[in-house]
């Protein structure tokens, strides 16, 4: 007997999403012992890493931050001249106002806003230095280099010789 498509599909991404908490899992442990605890899910916009942050967080019960909506209602409080300098320490509150040694940060796109002047690699990385942070990254990692965005794109990001953990998706 053969399954209908979509249920062969969905069983694919369930099967995909199982294996990938097993692996993250693994890195998260390798992560608590580093200088930056920081591990970046890497892969393309739609590509099961909000799904498996969501698991990890019941599973593990760790806590789950979409940072952009988060985030976008913390700045709202602020005037437009100021976020930039404020944005890093709102996401250190936020982040110190979350129990747990561990962190699932989904949804950082807010973070590379061209209006926000920020480092959004440096900032996970200073947060990730008291936490282990697991942060979903859309884009890719090829070799060494970690990329956000395509080139030309305003929020465009190329990073060489990332100091932190990457699991591709």
């Amino acid at each position: 007997m053969t399954l209908p498509k979509e249920i062969r599909s969905a069983l694919r991404l369930v099967l995909k999403i199982a294996m990938r908490t097993d692996e993250l899992r693994k890195q998260i442990e390798a992560a608590r012992s580093r200088y930056y605890r920081l591990l970046l899910t890497v892969g393309p916009f739609h590509s099961g890493k909000t799904q498996i942050l969501l698991q990890l967080a019941q599973d593990e019960d760790w806590p789950y931050i979409n940072l952009n909506f988060v985030l976008s209602q913390k700045l709202l409080e602020y005037p437009h001249r100021i976020r930039a300098l404020r944005l890093p320490r709102i996401v250190e509150a936020i982040i110190d106002d979350t129990a747990g040694d561990t962190v699932l940060l989904d949804n950082i796109e807010i973070l590379f806003d061209p209006a926000l002047q920020q480092d959004p690699l440096r900032l996970l990385q200073h947060i990730s230095r008291t936490r282990t942070i697991v942060a979903a990254w859309s884009g890719k990692f090829e070799g060494r280099t970690l990329i956000y965005a395509e080139p030309g794109h305003p929020e465009y990001r190329k990073y060489t010789d990332v100091d932190a953990l990457v699991c591709q998706i």
